[in-house]
């Protein structure tokens, strides 16, 4: 039973529901443990940039692949055993791959205290999900923090995943192994794909995959919510005036579209460790960013899933029709 709607739609709904259950495996730790314990080993033995730059790409390859791969076979097994236990247990995987629901929670989770007026609390819980310094932010500062975190996650934790996921649903991968193999890369890159030591060289063929493989879902994304934004012209102005100004390829547009599209401004000063870094301004602050501005966005997030699932399933059914009318 091969049944590619059921499993996109199932996924969606899945992750809009539930998201992630607190103490469930869940893919990403499964790949954090291979990354943590890869470097730990190569990181011991090897010191030669350039020896550190072709393990980083082989291993990078291998458990992109390796967990395309797994996930894969794990339906396979499932589906051998019944073709609708086959078909819950990729829904089940592929909206692991989401974070929709978990974006969504972290904003609840920081938002609430704030709106009671306990700082110290909203500080206390912003902690969790950014890498700024947040002990001494105001509320105007931690409403940024959390808008900035929810437009630049949208597209690598939600869009993306979801195009990967769509594009393998025409594919002999499938949608879970696109997904999974997407979310692997997007893993790496959080992990290791920085500029800094150690990470430069070993780390240097995820980062630039993981910016490849964005790339396009990023601007599909940008494209996406311009145009729910209803001002289009002016959203993608924007975005090419500032986005570029970002060092990331891709975070800069998705901060920008987002802010763009809300008529908000993101960037400014942040502290990392103490060390004062200067982000680039993207937008123009034509309204503060307030709790409600943070909801539209997680709003316009869902209307672009919706709308990409909507215009698939247009188009796969009426491949489907074609193909039975041809046959």
């Amino acid at each position: 039973m091969n049944s590619p709607e059921l499993i996109l739609i199932g996924a969606a709904v899945l992750d809009y529901l539930i998201g992630d259950p607190r103490g469930w495996l869940h893919p990403v730790q499964v790949m954090g443990w291979c990354i943590t314990g890869y470097l730990k080993v190569v990181l011991r033995g090897i010191n030669h940039p350039t020896l550190l730059k072709l393990t980083g790409t082989g291993f990078a390859i291998a458990l992109i692949v390796g967990s395309s791969a797994i996930a894969q076979l794990i339906i396979a097994m499932a589906r051998s055993l019944h073709p609708i236990f086959g078909i819950l247990v990729a829904v089940i995987l592929l909206a692991s791959c989401f974070a929709g629901r978990s974006l969504r929670n972290a904003a609840t989770d920081v938002l609430e205290p704030l709106a009671a007026g306990n700082l110290a609390e909203a500080r206390s819980r912003l902690q969790l999900y950014v890498g700024r310094d947040t002990q001494t932010l105001s509320e105007p500062e931690i409403l940024r923090a959390v808008f900035e975190t929810v437009s630049e996650n949208a597209v690598d934790g939600v869009t993306a995943p979801l195009f990967y996921a769509l594009l393998g649903a025409l594919l002999p991968a499938g949608s879970v192994g696109l997904a999974i193999a997407y979310k692997a890369s997007s893993t790496l890159d959080s992990m290791i794909g920085y500029r800094t030591a150690p990470y430069a060289e070993i780390g240097w063929f995820s980062a630039k995959i993981d910016d490849l493989l964005t790339w396009l879902p990023c601007r599909l994304t940008v494209v996406t919510l311009a145009l729910l934004s209803g001002k289009p012209a002016h959203v993608w102005a924007l975005c090419r005036r500032d986005a570029p100004h970002d060092p990331s390829p891709n975070s800069g547009w998705s901060e920008c579209v987002y802010a763009a599209a809300l008529d908000v401004q993101v960037g400014g000063v942040n502290h990392y460790g103490g060390i004062e870094k200067q982000k680039p301004f993207l937008g123009e602050a034509l309204r503060p960013i307030t709790a409600e501005r943070v909801w539209a966005a997680l709003r316009l997030t869902r209307w672009c899933v919706s709308i990409w699932l909507g215009i698939w399933g247009v188009g796969y059914g009426i491949w489907k029709t074609a193909h039975y009318l041809i046959n």
